[in-house]
């Protein structure tokens, strides 16, 4: 498999990581084979260095480091918020409008890894969001007759665990494709009437400063197929972004 890449230099390299696929080997995920780290690697046939991650079934932009001294410095820029971040979602209903969503996190510990580890208290964990579009499908979703879906940019503020998909289901407009916190009525609705079958939610664009060039860096991700196959079904314009 090759990799997309959207960007790279001396220091830094973005690749457009899939969704299904891991960052790196995780020993939760014995069975799997593909990640993203290992396959860069040898596509560049150099080592890289995970600087931040997406869940496993997010795509977009992520971004690795070809030295660790650079992995340090931008580690440090994404523990210090510095990382202007936006993702792309599909969510259910019509979410309107821009706002904040302001509520703390509970961690979310393993039960294997943490079976050891005592309950935190929640943490700040803020997105702010706006919608860019709606539609409304006349197929059924679970008890109602028709099908409404908002897409909707999200820019977290703070990176806590599965920040965006728990936010969004606080909200009651979970994320399109969610197994864990969506709406299973909705997920099976949108698969059956579009032949989309994914977590809908893209990092669609990333914004640092480099630490060495001191330049302003903004690295995009295109959608994949089953994105634009549903933007395709469902009427939208896709979104310009600077």
């Amino acid at each position: 498999m090759i990799l997309d890449i959207l960007y790279q230099d001396n220091e830094l390299v973005a690749i457009n990581k899939p969704a299904g696929m891991l960052v790196h080997r995780s020993w939760l995920d014995k069975h799997e084979t593909l990640f993203a780290m290992q396959t860069l690697r040898d596509q560049l046939g150099q080592r890289v260095f995970p600087i931040h991650r997406l869940d496993r079934p997010t795509s977009g932009v992520l971004l690795f480091a070809l030295n660790s001294e650079m992995a340090r410095m931008m580690s440090q820029q994404f523990e210090q918020h510095q990382i202007e971040k936006s993702y792309l979602a599909v969510v259910r209903g019509y979410l309107l409008g821009e706002d904040r969503i302001d509520y703390p996190l509970k961690v979310q510990l393993d039960k294997i890894a943490d079976k050891f580890s005592q309950e935190k208290e929640a943490q700040q964990a803020v997105t702010d969001y706006r919608s860019l579009a709606t539609v409304e499908m006349p197929y059924p979703a679970g008890k109602f007759a028709t099908a409404r879906y908002s897409l909707v940019q999200l820019f977290p503020k703070t990176g806590r665990k599965h920040q965006l998909r728990r936010h969004l289901k606080h909200l009651f407009h979970p994320i399109i494709g969610d197994t864990h916190y969506g709406d299973l009525h909705q997920n099976r609705a949108l698969t059956a009437n579009t032949g989309c079958e994914r977590l809908f939610l893209h990092s669609n664009q990333l914004q640092f400063t480099h630490p060495k060039t001191l330049q302003k860096i903004s690295i995009n991700a295109p959608l994949d197929t089953q994105w634009q196959q549903l933007f395709s079904q469902f009427g939208w314009n896709f979104p310009q972004f600077d």
